[in-house]
């Protein structure tokens, strides 16, 4: 409890400048209103069901099978509501209020995810961290993820778990995201239909439209839906089709479920630019410089095609015994013409994992023991030709990879009362061996990480069934992915090293003022030993080393109140909302040739972060949110002698919901950016030629309607 007092009064000592006071002011706001506004109601508020309430929601995350303020664990679950406040289909607005969560876009459709700090080393695409829906493992046995290939329409809620994810989830450092797609016992009607247009600022088009059969035991939904984009920069254009079809039946003994989806995509990549291009023309994309060309003239893009199919069954054998298995297949036939190189890839994915629960209760004291595994295998052949202005030229090189992750795990589980335990581990390894065809090699060459053991603990007591306090500790394993052990220079990095270290935390979270407000509050320290980190040649290809120790300790705080309630005047509900994210992060030693960066700031990670919303429903169906973001400076380079400038930025939407006979209409318009900002949402970190910026949009506006019958 010490180490966390400490914390807390260096996160005060810190608050020097103004940015970081206003940052955190909003903060201290929040409690300043909770106590007037708690000391000013006069009304019963006992029987009040806010919406989007989600402490009445089970929890998927590490079985724990409880409600959110109920969990011992530093997890936020956003649902389809929460996901769809500001954008319609991109999941990026909504995990970005989330404290501790960054998710960066570089161009339309080209997304990362930092969690606690991961962004070090993912300069593109979403590593160091596992994402599972319904259960079937989406990352691959290379450590990628095409979270792109999905988009809120697909899903009815998710889950996030920050930090080391050890035992059930095996090697994970930044985190978890667990999507979920619901199947309601009943519908209103065995038929129902959902039909959405929505078009904005820079050529921007979106539509879905989906069918939902039930009866008694039996559940499906099918999916369509096309976005398309011209983009705010040069080169930044973008297209996306998807179709997806969930299905769940029921027997006595099991739940089945199944999940397939199609999606062809599109995106160009203008690729980063410098500080005086940005400032003279945001809107250009990367230049020529020297031999090499530009974006342009490479015509820069990704194609990405993409089926899958996977099966997630659940058999209870008994009332102690149960079971789940869940496989999948999905194969990505992806392109990528670049400014140096013209890459393809054929990948074939096939993942399966598989748990045995035993359940039993004796009195007071209910036991929990799960065991299990998961292998994550994926084979890719790589070729790279010379970039013809966009054709593919003379062969380069031609690899062929197969690359596997696997763990099995212990996870048990012991309530007594008001008290939970969880104890378990895991034990992780990855395999990885290639052959460079077109040189003639005759047998392939291996890479293998030891095993490493995993263990994870955790302690939580509910006081009154409304604030639970916890601590865990936990030791997190993330190996290098694909990407990074064959990076975009093309030289294979066998001497790489997985990240590894020990992590702490300590939480609250809970209601208080007869669920008048929640609030969530963590503490954290990680010590990472191998951290990963991204270097770039003159070229602009990216490389990886590992970089020594991190220190990564920080401070979350969410709050959300409300802060009006009203049967009987025009507006019925006003929320309030606010996450604050403190991260100091710093290298502590990292020695890069004749240059020692032991001390600097972690890069790519800004220390303040603060997120603000207010969301205001009224009586004859109209609503109103806005989201105001402050982001403070970013270190772009390890030497810490560039920086990104801190950045202010404001959303909102409004909209009226209403109904005619069968039919329920949400008719809505919003913006982005509505300050007018001017930075950049995903930098290109240690970036050769000082091209760090990829520009995000200036001030744009959508809007659209939605329909249920």
């Amino acid at each position: 409890m010490v180490y966390y007092n400490i914390i807390m009064y260096n996160c005060l000592l810190n608050m020097r400048n103004k940015a970081i006071i206003k940052s955190f002011f909003f903060t201290v706001l929040m409690a300043i209103l909770t106590i007037q506004f708690v000391s000013a109601q006069t009304k019963d508020t006992s029987e009040i069901v806010f919406l989007n309430c989600f402490s009445e929601v089970k929890l998927h995350s590490f079985y724990y099978n409880k409600s959110w303020q109920n969990l011992p664990a530093p997890v936020t679950i956003l649902e389809s509501k929460q996901l769809q406040e500001i954008a319609t289909t991109s999941f990026l607005p909504g995990l970005n209020t989330i404290p501790g969560i960054r998710m960066e876009q570089r161009s339309p459709e080209s997304f990362r995810i930092s969690m606690r700090g991961s962004v070090l080393r993912s300069t593109f695409g979403v590593r160091d961290l596992k994402v599972y829906w319904n259960g079937l493992p989406i990352s691959d046995g290379g450590g990628n993820t095409y979270l792109n290939l999905i988009n809120t329409t697909q899903v009815n809620s998710l889950e996030v778990i920050k930090g080391n994810t050890a035992s059930m989830y095996g090697g994970g450092i930044g985190g978890v995201l667990l999507l979920n797609t619901n199947y309601p016992s009943a519908y209103p009607n065995k038929n129902c239909y959902y039909a959405s247009m929505n078009g904005g600022s820079f050529g921007l088009l979106e539509e879905s439209a989906s069918w939902q059969y039930q009866k008694s035991r039996f559940s499906s939904r099918i999916v369509q839906s096309h976005e398309q984009c011209d983009g705010y920069r040069q080169q930044s254009a973008s297209r996306k089709d998807n179709i997806t079809y969930t299905a769940y039946y029921t027997t006595n003994k099991h739940k089945l479920d199944l999940i397939a989806f199609f999606t062809s995509q599109y995106y160009q990549t203008p690729g980063g630019i410098t500080l005086a291009q940005m400032q003279q023309d945001p809107t250009m994309a990367r230049t020529a410089s020297g031999s090499l060309p530009g974006a342009v003239e490479q015509k820069t893009a990704i194609y990405n095609n993409t089926p899958f199919i996977g099966l997630h069954d659940v058999y209870t054998i008994n009332n102690s015994f149960s079971t789940e298995i869940a496989v999948l297949y999905n194969h990505t036939d992806f392109t990528n013409p670049f400014i140096t190189d013209y890459e393809t890839r054929s990948e074939t994915n096939l993942n399966a994992n598989g748990k045995m629960i035993y359940q039993h209760k004796i009195g007071k004291v209910k036991l929990q023991w799960i065991n299990g595994g998961e292998i994550l295998g994926n084979h890719a052949i790589i070729e790279d030709d010379g970039n013809l202005k966009g054709k593919r030229d003379t062969l380069q090189f031609k690899d062929d990879v197969y690359i596997n992750q696997w763990f099995v795990f212990s996870q048990a589980q012991l309530d007594y009362k008001n008290w939970t335990f969880q104890l378990g581990a895991s034990a992780n390894s990855e395999n990885f061996s290639y052959k460079r065809l077109n040189d003639g090699s005759a047998d392939y060459s291996q890479k293998n990480t030891d095993i490493a053991i995993m263990p994870r603990a955790t302690i939580g007591y509910n006081i009154n069934n409304k604030l639970t306090i916890f601590g865990n500790v936990s030791r997190g394993f993330s190996p290098p992915a694909l990407a990074e052990i064959r990076p975009t220079n093309r030289v294979f990095n066998t001497t790489l090293q997985p990240e590894n270290g020990w992590g702490e935390e300590l939480g609250i979270k809970g209601e208080l003022f007869n669920r008048l407000l929640t609030f969530d509050l963590n503490f954290y320290r990680m010590q990472l030993d191998n951290a990963i980190v991204s270097r770039n040649n003159t070229n602009g290809t990216v490389y990886y080393i590992n970089a020594g120790n991190t220190k990564q300790d920080g401070v979350e705080v969410y709050l959300k109140y409300h802060l009006y309630y009203s049967n009987n005047t025009a507006i019925s509900v006003i929320n309030i909302s606010n996450s604050y994210s403190y991260q100091p992060y710093k290298f502590i030693s990292y020695q890069q040739g004749s240059n020692n960066y032991s001390g600097n700031h972690l890069t790519g990670v800004p220390q303040n972060t603060d997120v603000t919303g207010i969301q205001v429903i009224a009586k004859k169906g109209y609503y109103f949110h806005i989201s105001y973001t402050y982001t403070s400076s970013i270190p772009l380079t390890d030497a810490n002698d560039v920086n990104a400038n801190a950045y202010h930025l404001l959303q909102s939407k409004c909209g009226w919901q209403t109904k005619y006979k069968k039919l329920s209409m949400d008719f809505y318009i919003g913006g982005d950016n509505l300050l007018n900002e001017h930075y950049s949402l995903g930098n290109d970190l240690n970036a050769a030629g000082k091209r760090y910026y990829n520009p995000a949009a200036s001030i744009n506006f959508f809007g659209g309607i939605k329909i249920n019958w």
